[in-house]
C-alpha cells in the first residue's frame, strides 16, 4: 500500500511541476508527505525483518527442543540404529539451515503472493492493457522457478546427504582414531575424507551454478516483461491514447510488480538446504514412539526396595527376537543374577527395567503396579545403573558424579566417592574434584571410570540397582576394589546383576539362566550345580577359559 501511495504522490508532484508549472512551494507539502511515506516504508521493512528474525529463532529453538525430546522418548534403541555424526549434523546444522527458509523464504512467499495482486488491482482501473500484460507475464517467473527448482532440489538433496555423510564419517574417524593408527589405516581414512569432501565441493558448485542460472533467467523475464509494459505505454502515450499521469503511474509500479517474485527466486535457492534439512528432521519426528511412552496417569513410585516381576515379556530388535516370553520374580531386597550366552537377552532385560526400552508384549510390575503406569522421571530417580563402561562427559569430576543428583552438596559428593573407593585417586588428580576429565573420561583409567560410576550410584541412593558387569574390563587389583564398593552398595536394595563372568554371581541370592530369549533354569548357585543341566556346563566352560559352552 505504501508503494502505491508513493507512486501516486510522485506522479502528482511530477505532473504538477513539469506539466502544470507549479513552484517548489506549491508542491512542498506533497514532498514532505512523500518523504514521510519513504520513512514509513523503511520502518515497515525493518519491522518485517525483525519479526522474521524473531519468529525464525523461536521456531528453531522449539523445533530443536521437540526433536531432542522425541529422541529421548525413542531412547537408545533408535539412536544406536543411526549414525551419530549424521544425527548430530541433522539436529545442529540442519535446524540452523532452516533460518533462511523461515526468515527469508516464507515471508517473501507471502509478499510475492499479495503485492502483485494488490498492484494489479490499482493498475486495472487506470490502464486495462498494462494490467493484462502484467497478468499474462507474471506467471512466467513462477513457471521458470518450478522448472529450475526441480533440478535445484535434487542437487540440494544430494548436497545435504553428502554433508551428513561427511560429518558422520569424520566423527567415526575421530572416535576410532587410535584403532586406525594401530592398524595402519589412518591414511586410507584420510583419503576417504578427501574424496567425500571433493564430492561435496562438486555438488555445491553444481547447486551454485543452478542458482546463478535461475537468477539470470528470472532477471531476464522480469526485465523483458517490464520493457514490454514500458514500450506499450510509451507508444500509446506518444499517440495520445493514455494520459501522462496514468502512464507514469504504471511505469513506476511495473518494476515493483515483478520485484517480490524476483526476490522470491533468490530466497528460494537460499532456502533449499533448509527445506532438505526439514525433510530429514521430520523423518525423525515421525518415527512412532512406543505406546507405552504415551502420556498416562502416573502412579506413586515406591521409596523402599520394591518387588519386581517380569510376566511373559517379549521384545525384538527388528526381525531378531531378543526376549520371547521371559518371566521371573525379583523379591524386595533380593540380589538376582542373570547369566547366559551372548545374545540371550540379558542386557535387554536390564534396559527394559531401566525403561530405556518398552516391552512389545507381556507385563513388568513393581510392587504389583505396571511399570509403564509409573511416572518415568520418578522411576528414573529410584533406579541406579552401573554399566560395563561408564559414560563420562566433558567437565569436572564433581560435575560428573553430581549427574546422579544435581542438588547434592560438595560434602555429599565426597562421601559418595569415599564409599566407592574413589576419593583417594580423585584427590591425587591435578585439581582434585575440579579436574577436567576430558571427553568420555579420556584422562582416567578403566578402574577410575568404574569407581566414578559407582560414586554416582552411591550419591543417587536408589532403591533399585542394575549392575551390568561393572568389573568386566578391570585388572585383578581394580576389580577387588570395585567389588568391595559394590558389596556396600547392594545392601538394602533390590539388585539385578547382569553377569558375563560367573565369579561375580556365585554369591547372588538367586541365578536366572537365559538362553535364546527364554528362562531355562533358575535357582541358587549350589542348587543349579546339583540339579541344573546347562548351568554346570556354563561353569565348566568358564573354568576352562571359554566364554560359552554352546
Amino acid at each position: 500500500m505504501l508503494v502505491v501511495l508513493q507512486a501516486r504522490l510522485l506522479v502528482r508532484v511530477i505532473d504538477r511541476v513539469f506539466l502544470g508549472g507549479r513552484s517548489l512551494a506549491e508542491v512542498g507539502a506533497l514532498l514532505v508527505i512523500l518523504v514521510g511515506l519513504a520513512l514509513l516504508r523503511a520502518a515497515t521493512t525493518w519491522s518485517r525483518e525483525v519479526a522474521a528474525h524473531r519468529a525464525a529463532a523461536r521456531v528453531r529453538a522449539e523445533l530443536r527442543q521437540a526433536v531432542i525430546a522425541h529422541l529421548v522418548d525413542l531412547g537408545p534403541a533408535y539412536v544406536r540404529g543411526e549414525r551419530t555424526g549424521e544425527l548430530t549434523n541433522t539436529v545442529v546444522q540442519g535446524i540452523e539451515a532452516l533460518d533462511p527458509y523461515l526468515r527469508e523464504y516464507l515471508p517473501q512467499l507471502a509478499t510475492a503472493a499479495l503485492v502483485p495482486l494488490l498492484i494489479l488491482a490499482f493498475v486495472l482501473p487506470v490502464d486495462l492493457l498494462s494490467a493484462v500484460i502484467l497478468f499474462v507475464t507474471a506467471p512466467l517467473i513462477p513457471i521458470f522457478m518450478i522448472l529450475i527448482g526441480a533440478l535445484a532440489r535434487r542437487l540440494t538433496a544430494r548436497q545435504w546427504t553428502q554433508l551428513s555423510r561427511m560429518s558422520a564419517h569424520f566423527l567415526d574417524l575421530l572416535q576410532g582414531f587410535a584403532t586406525l593408527k594401530l592398524l595402519g589405516r589412518s591414511g586410507e581414512q584420510l583419503a576417504a575424507i578427501t574424496r567425500i569432501s571433493q564430492e561435496f565441493r562438486h555438488t555445491t558448485m553444481g547447486v551454485l551454478r543452478v542458482a546463478f542460472l535461475s537468477a539470470l533467467v528470472l532477471e531476464m523475464v522480469a526485465t523483458l516483461s517490464t520493457a514490454v509494459v514500458a514500450v506499450t505505454v510509451g507508444l500509446r502515450l506518444l499517440y495520445g491514447h493514455v494520459g501522462f499521469a496514468e502512464a507514469l503511474f504504471v511505469l513506476i509500479l511495473a518494476p515493483e510488480f515483478y520485484l517480490p517474485v524476483r526476490a522470491l527466486g533468490s530466497a528460494f535457492h537460499a532456502a533449499m538446504p533448509g527445506s532438505e534439512a526439514a525433510r530429514r528432521l521430520f523423518e525423525v519426528l515421525e518415527v512412532p514412539r512406543s505406546e507405552a511412552l504415551a502420556p498416562k496417569p502416573t502412579r506413586t513410585v515406591p521409596e523402599r526396595a520394591p518387588e519386581i516381576r517380569f510376566d511373559a515379556v517379549r521384545y525384538a530388535y527388528g526381525d531378531r527376537r531378543a526376549l520371547d516370553g521371559v518371566s521371573f520374580h525379583l523379591a524386595a531386597g533380593e540380589r538376582m543374577a542373570l547369566v547366559g550366552p551372548s545374545g540371550a537377552g540379558k542386557s535387554t532385560v536390564g534396559q527394559l527395567l531401566l525403561r530405556l526400552l518398552e516391552p512389545e508384549d507381556g507385563r513388568i510390575t513393581v510392587d504389583g503396579v505396571a511399570l509403564g503406569s509409573l511416572d518415568r522421571h520418578a522411576w528414573a530417580r529410584r533406579v541406579a545403573w552401573v554399566p560395563q563402561t561408564a559414560s563420562l562427559f566433558h567437565g569436572s569430576v564433581a560435575e560428573n558424579i553430581r549427574l546422579a543428583r544435581p542438588d547434592a552438596s560438595p560434602e555429599e559428593v565426597v562421601r559418595a566417592a569415599e564409599l566407592a573407593r574413589a576419593d583417594a585417586f580423585i584427590r591425587r588428580l591435578p585439581a582434585g574434584y575440579d579436574t577436567q576429565v576430558g571427553e568420555r573420561g579420556a584422562r582416567l583409567s578403566g578402574g577410575e571410570l568404574q569407581r566414578i560410576a559407582l560414586a554416582r550410584a552411591f550419591l543417587k541412593d536408589a532403591s533399585v540397582l542394575v549392575l551390568d558387569e561393572a568389573t568386566a574390563h578391570l585388572d585383578s587389583r581394580h576389580e577387588a576394589e570395585v567389588q568391595e564398593a559394590i558389596r556396600r552398595l547392594v545392601e538394602g536394595r533390590t539388585v539385578l546383576v547382569i553377569a558375563h563372568r560367573l565369579n561375580t554371581v556365585v554369591d547372588a541370592d538367586r541365578i536366572v539362566l537365559l538362553a535364546q530369549g527364554r528362562v531355562v533354569e533358575e535357582g541358587t548357585h549350589a542348587w543349579l550345580m546339583g540339579h541344573g543341566k546347562l548351568y554346570p556346563r556354563l561353569v565348566a566352560a568358564f573354568a576352562g577359559g571359554l566364554s560359552e559352552p554352546w
